[in-house]
Order: structure tokens, then C-alpha cells, then sequence
């Protein structure tokens, strides 16, 4: 198609210049799958939530048998990579902090051990309450009373270890004895169990270290773990305005994270790359289209095949002719607008091929599916047989927002005993999740706040930093405990049991994002159904009854073929019973037998 040339501006000194948007692309500019702004989120995303890396890492790394989920529009390996680094980075921080409480403990004698109890209330509080943005009054209740324990003990030990180390504190002097009920203790060394009892209950009595010197070390330990803490945050900026820039993501021969050297993750990231964009799709039976999102409005018609008429004779109608009658009508979407402004239209970038649906079970390893020659003779072998396991499909794809909002619709013919049947099952993938989109801004907040307010920040974490350093380590040793026994590597081939992206897609989008999944959607069905209603018109059969299934199944409506002898109703309240009415008198109205519907 021949598009013409728009009129030639004139030119000289007198004519302004032309407008900045005349100079827009010609389409919009679709970045790689490894390069693309989704992916960048989800690796920014690793870094963040330790909850969402743990699963990536879970679903990718520690379960070597299960086959990739399809990765649209991102690169699942580049995730992992970066999951694998963010965990290893929050690992040497969380030794490192457990390493620095633990020689603070020694030189202080115990006093820093003591720091403990209130920084492991604060962590039981907020296990206790939970992740629920508004937590029952069962945990809510429990968990304010643990959490103020903890921050009133937390304020009198540091109270009492300021106190000391600036004079403000008696320590009774070198040597001496202070009378605890029934025995004596020397003042020299750390709390007593009976002085902590005391500190904790707010009452009177010495309730400090021993010496300024304990106070002292107390207080330079807690400063390098407060900057520890400040150091390990700013260290998620950096890797945030660095690497995973939106200026260096492009560029994965730098990245560091793919920098990864051994067999094992050489191994994975090759079998992930294979699997995620191929034309093959290994599932397993509960999620056949598991990475593809959330199924919207599927369709599923019957139409039989009746001839339409006249002296022409139906000819055969098989499901690669109606497939090929719809293809090119979707590829006509790409087609830009003839004259006027340049269209930046996602639609452009619509992507359409064949897969074919196997079944995890029956693999003895993920490897062992079919590729090359073999993948296409399953493609070109499944189009006409309907089978249950293993399926056909027709998938067209729509990635708009930066890959961020994803539309696939998967299409399916086949012809069964003169009946025609339409299966077109629509998935849209949400946008990423607003922690995720925000990282940049995070980073950015983190890196030029006010020195006060980062101090301020990294002291508030250092009394639960030692028991979130511990379930840091804890939870590392059992996600690779199954690696230490044996690991996963024999077992038999999985579908995947989750997609990467979709644990980070937000519940639904913005209303513009909502309208352009609409927009797509409506385009991509309107071209279907006037592809498969071409088909049956050019093979010579009726059209009528398919036509109106769906207007009806657009409309969100039921079709009705027939009302004699039923009851119905319409409203959204609405009742329906049936009557009948005696014989009248004659020439009077005849008997009636129908419905009352009373909608509202």
C-alpha cells in the first residue's frame, strides 16, 4: 500500500518553523525483549521486595524441573540474574550486621546483648499484626501493646547508656557492691538478669552498664550499625541509577548481574531463554496459560455448517482456511493512517504467530520437548485435529506502555461433524505494581535526602536489625536447602507453576490503561469474527446465525432462538413466572399462554 506524500511546506525567512510534533516516528519504537521498561522494573523489583525475589528465585532457581512461563515482553532470565545478585548483596550485609552485634556483645560485656529484647518485640509486633493493610482487632490489639513495650524498653536503655557514658549516671564505682535481694553482685560487670527486670519495668535502680567505657562502645557499635544500615539502602539506590538505568538496562553485555560465572546458573539462564519466547508452550493441567495474565471475556461459539443457498455448492471448510482468512485482516490493523500525522499506535506493533499447546506431563525432562522440525510438525499437526491436550492456537499479541500493559488473545478453529467452533480466549496483563513503577523515584529520594533525615532513618533500624539479619540468613538456608540434598535437577519436567510477572502485576490499571486493553481487545475480536464470518461466506455457507452470536456474546448478551412456551425476564431485579389464562367466550380473546415479567 502506497501511502502519499503529504504537501511540501514552503520555505523562507518569513515562515516559522514547523511544529515540534510533525518530527514523531512513524510508529511506535518497540524495544528487545531484555531491554524493554518492564523488564528493567521487574530486576529494580528484586531489589525492593525481598518477598518478590524470594519467589522468582523459588519458581526459577531452586525448581530446575519446571519450564519457564512464557515472558511477554520482558526477559525472565535478566530477573533471575538480578535476583540472584540482590540476594547475595542482602546475605553479606545480613553476616556482616550479625557479625557486628556479635563482637559489640563481647567487648561490651553483654550490654549490647540487651539491645536485643526490645528489637526482637518490635519484630514480633510486627509479625503479629501481619501484611494486611487493615488488620483485624485480634492482631492489631496484641501487636500495638508488644510494639510500645518494645519502643518505651528501647528508650530506657538508651536513656540509661547515654546517661553513663556522659557522666549523667552513677556507676556506683570500680568495685562496687550492689545488693540484689539475698545476693551481691559486682557493678563492673553487665545487667544483671534482676537490673533488666527493673529496667523493664521502668522502676528505679542502676539498670545501665557498668562503666562509661561499656556505654561508650555501646554507643560507637550502634553507629556502625546505623551505617550499615544507611550504606546497605544507599547501596539499592546505586544499583537503581546505575545498572539498572534506564540509559545502561539496554545494554545487557555490562550488566553485572548476567556477569554470573558457573555451570549451574550458565545452565538455567540458557534453558529460561529458550522457553520464554518460543512457539512452544509446556504447561501444566491447572494453568495452561499461566504468564499470559487474566483471562477476559472468553468466547466459545458453535455454528453450524449449513449451506447458503442457490445453485452454489458449500465447499469444505477446514481450520487452517479460516485461519489464514483471519490472519491477514489482524495484520491490516498495523497499517498506518494514509496522510496526515504520523500514528505512535500500539496497535503497530501487533504480533501475531502460531503455537502449540504440549502438556508438562509425560516429559522425562524439560529439555526433551520438541524443537526445530519437530516443533513445526506439531504446529502444522495440531491445526486440524481439536485435540484436548495437545492445542493449537492462534496468538496475537498487543504490548503497549513500555511492555507494561500486555493484551494476548488466543484463537482457536476447529471443525467437528459440520459444526464450526470458535474458541477466542482474550488475557490482558496488568501493569507492574506501584512500588515497582515508583523505584526510580525511590532512588532518587533516597540518594539527595537531608543528611538528618537519612541519620534519623538508619538509627530507627538498628534495634531490629539484628533479627531481621537473622531471618535473612534463616530464610536463605532453607530456600537452598533442597540444593544442599539433592536439588531438583532429576526430577520429572513441570509446567510452570507461576510467571514472575504476574506476581508483580498491580490488581488493575489506570483508567487510560483500562480504555487502551479495551481498545485493543474490541479491534483484535472485531477482526476475528469478520475473518471467520468471511470464511464461511467464501466456502458458500450461512452466515446468519454466527453473526448473531456475536452481536449477541459482544453485548455481553445470551442469544435466544426461541420464546414460544417461556418464561423470561429483563432487569437487573427482575422475576419471571408463568401463567395461563382460562378459555374466553367466543369472540372473545383466545387462550394465552406466555410470561409476566416484572424487571425494575
Amino acid at each position: 500500500m502506497t501511502v502519499p506524500s503529504p504537501p511540501q511546506r514552503p520555505t523562507g525567512p518569513d515562515v516559522p518553523p514547523p511544529p515540534p510534533e510533525t518530527a514523531l516516528p512513524a510508529g511506535p519504537v518497540t524495544a528487545p525483549p531484555h531491554a524493554t521498561e518492564a523488564g528493567r522494573l521487574l530486576c529494580a523489583g528484586t531489589y525492593l521486595d525481598a518477598r518478590y525475589r524470594d519467589r522468582v528465585i523459588d519458581e526459577l532457581w531452586v525448581n530446575e524441573q519446571r519450564v519457564a512461563a512464557p515472558s511477554l515482553g520482558f526477559d525472565a532470565a535478566r530477573v533471575l540474574a538480578h535476583a540472584l545478585r540482590a540476594r547475595r548483596i542482602e546475605l553479606a550485609w545480613a553476616l556482616g550486621i550479625v557479625a557486628l552485634w556479635f563482637l559489640g556483645s563481647l567487648v561490651t560485656e553483654g550490654v549490647l546483648a540487651l539491645f536485643l529484647v526490645p528489637g526482637l518485640a518490635l519484630a514480633v509486633a510486627g509479625w503479629v499484626r501481619g501484611d494486611a493493610p487493615a488488620a483485624p482487632l485480634y492482631r492489631s490489639a496484641p501487636a500495638f501493646l508488644i510494639r510500645w513495650w518494645g519502643r518505651l524498653l528501647l528508650a530506657v536503655l538508651i536513656y540509661k547508656t547515654l546517661g553513663l557514658a556522659f557522666g549523667l549516671e552513677d556507676d556506683g564505682g570500680d568495685g562496687a557492691q550492689t545488693y540484689y535481694g539475698d545476693s551481691y553482685g559486682s557493678s563492673d560487670s553487665a545487667f544483671d538478669v534482676l537490673d533488666l527486670a527493673d529496667t523493664a519495668g521502668w522502676a528505679g535502680g542502676t539498670g545501665g552498664p557498668s562503666t562509661a567505657t561499656q556505654a561508650w562502645l555501646a554507643i560507637v557499635v550502634f553507629a556502625a550499625l546505623a551505617l550499615c544500615a544507611a550504606a546497605q539502602r544507599g547501596r539499592f539506590a546505586r544499583a537503581v541509577t546505575n545498572e539498572l538505568s534506564p540509559q545502561r538496562y539496554p545494554d545487557a553485555a555490562s550488566d553485572p548481574a548476567e556477569a554470573q560465572q558457573g555451570p549451574r546458573f550458565q545452565r538455567i539462564m540458557g534453558r529460561i531463554r529458550r522457553e520464554q519466547h518460543r512457539k512452544l508452550i509446556t504447561y501444566g493441567t491447572t494453568r495452561p496459560f499461566c504468564g499470559a495474565g487474566t483471562p477476559v471475556d472468553t468466547w466459545i461459539l458453535a455454528v453450524e455448517l449449513r449451506p447458503a443457498g442457490g445453485t452454489r455448492k458449500p465447499q469444505p471448510i477446514s481450520n487452517r482456511v479460516v485461519l489464514d482468512r483471519v490472519r491477514p485482516l489482524l495484520a491490516e490493523l498495523r497499517t498506518p493512517p494514509q496522510g496526515g500525522r504520523p500514528s505512535r499506535d500500539r496497535l503497530r506493533g501487533l504480533e501475531i504467530d502460531e503455537c502449540v499447546f504440549l502438556p508438562a506431563e509425560g516429559l522425562r525432562h524439560r529439555d526433551a520437548g520438541p524443537d526445530g522440525s519437530a516443533l513445526a510438525e506439531h504446529i502444522e499437526g495440531s491445526v486440524e485435529e481439536g485435540a484436548e491436550r495437545r492445542r493449537h492456537f492462534l496468538r496475537i499479541r498487543v504490548g503497549g506502555w513500555d511492555e507494561e500493559l500486555v493484551v494476548t488473545v488466543f484463537v482457536r478453529v476447529h471443525t467437528q461433524g459440520r459444526i464450526l467452533m470458535l474458541e477466542v480466549a482474550p488475557h490482558v496483563l496488568q501493569p507492574l505494581r506501584k512500588d515497582f513503577q515508583d523505584v526510580d523515584r525511590t532512588a532518587h529520594r533516597l540518594l539527595t535526602g537531608n543528611l538528618l533525615g537519612k541519620a534519623t532513618w538508619a538509627a530507627a533500624r538498628v534495634p531490629g536489625s539484628a533479627v531481621r539479619s537473622l531471618v535473612v540468613v534463616g530464610r536463605y538456608v532453607v530456600a537452598n536447602w533442597p540444593l544442599l540434598t539433592g536439588g531438583h535437577a532429576a526430577d520429572l519436567a513441570e509446567g510452570p507453576a507461576l510467571s514472575v510477572r504476574e506476581l508483580a502485576a498491580a490488581p488493575q490499571g489506570s483508567l487510560f490503561q483500562e480504555m487502551d486493553a479495551s481498545r485493543y481487545l474490541k479491534a483484535v475480536q472485531d477482526r476475528i469474527a469478520h475473518g471467520v464470518r468471511q470464511a464461511l461466506a467464501d466456502s458458500g455457507h450461512q452466515t446468519d446465525e454466527f453473526v448473531q452470536q456475536i452481536v449477541n456474546v459482544s453485548n455481553g448478551g445470551v442469544l435466544i432462538d426461541s420464546v414460544r412456551d417461556s418464561t423470561f425476564a429483563v432487569g437487573e431485579h427482575a422475576t419471571a413466572h408463568s401463567a395461563t389464562t382460562t378459555a374466553a367466550a367466543p369472540g372473545g380473546p383466545a387462550q394465552q399462554k406466555g410470561t409476566e415479567g416484572h424487571g425494575s
